[in-house]
């Protein structure tokens, strides 16, 4: 490769030997015609002169730069990801029928729990630019509804567009926070968070995977564990929550009002942060297209003169 001004360079530098060729053909390949000879065509010299150097010009301009475009000149464009200082976050919602309740948020009790949880989600995500984070639904089955990205703002859409009982009624808690676990198992950051929420019991029928499985999946990922749950004390089994905040190095909340989780996830906001490395690309950013372009034009008007001076 042979390097040019600024980090330019040709991915293809022997095809400039195509120049040998044409040089060899304009030599020795020259078209014999039949002459014409007239009188008194001196006036016509040096028009004829003028138009051939220009002829030969546009030739060889469109020659030389198709030349350069096959020959493919290049640029290593270097950028980097910028390091963030932010948790690797699994935000696990409780997406169950029982989340249609009303009267959690006291300023509009026309809105149900899930409505309000979206809200408060959304304004959390928004505010946490540095975070890598993911997201995980569930009712009598859970699914991850987003891998873990740092665009907050599609993030922000994608919860937007949940609908209660999209994941079925029930509950299935213990198999939502494993799956919440194995969003964050490909991980590398030290940090690694997942914030369930939910407003109700386990449902035995449905909940595959017992408590102590999913929280020894936790434990041996790393995974610290802020349980939160929603609604009246007795509507959610704090026992368990506070046994998963325990034995995960977490802690447990609970929230009887909109304005109680606001204050959940402005204290979550205050966990300690982590480094998350950051990455170096290169991209080839690619030149052809300026001596091609060069070319094309070039030639059209060769081509364009040359049938115009045969036509005269």
């Amino acid at each position: 490769m042979l390097d040019w001004f600024g980090g330019l360079y040709f991915e293809l530098p022997k095809l400039g030997f195509l120049i040998f060729f044409f040089i060899a053909c304009e030599t020795l390949c020259k078209m014999r015609l039949p002459s014409l000879y007239f009188p008194h065509t001196a006036q016509f010299m040096k028009q004829g002169i003028a138009a051939s150097k220009l002829l030969f010009f546009l030739k060889w301009l469109g020659i030389i730069t198709l030349i350069l475009a096959l020959m493919s000149p290049v640029k290593d464009e270097p950028y980097e990801l910028e390091p963030k200082k932010g948790h690797e976050i699994a935000l696990i919602l409780d997406a169950s029928q029982s989340m249609q309740e009303r009267n959690f948020d006291r300023a509009n009790t026309s809105l149900t729990r899930f409505d309000v949880v979206k809200q408060i989600v959304r304004d959390f995500i928004e505010k946490r630019t540095t975070d890598n984070m993911g997201l995980v639904v569930f009712g009598a089955y859970s699914f991850i509804a987003s891998p873990l990205t740092y665009d907050e703002h599609i993030l922000s859409r994608i919860v937007s567009q949940l609908q209660i009982g999209m994941a079925g009624q029930y509950t299935a808690l213990y198999e939502a926070l494993a799956q919440g676990v194995n969003l964050l198992k490909m991980s590398d950051s030290e940090s690694k968070i997942a914030i369930l929420l939910t407003d109700g019991y386990s449902t035995e029928q449905v909940d595959k995977i017992p408590l102590d499985v999913a929280l020894e999946m936790a434990k041996k990922e790393g995974v610290k564990v802020y349980p939160i749950g929603i609604g009246e004390s007795n509507e959610y089994n704090r026992a368990v929550l506070m046994k998963i905040a325990k034995e995960t190095g977490g802690v447990a909340f609970g929230a009887s009002s909109a304005r109680e989780l606001q204050a959940v996830y402005a204290k979550i906001d205050e966990l300690e942060k982590s480094e998350i490395q950051n990455e170096s690309f290169t991209y080839l950013k690619y030149y052809y297209v300026y001596p091609l372009f060069i070319a094309l034009i070039s030639l059209m008007l060769y081509i364009y003169l040359r049938n115009k001076r045969g036509s005269n």
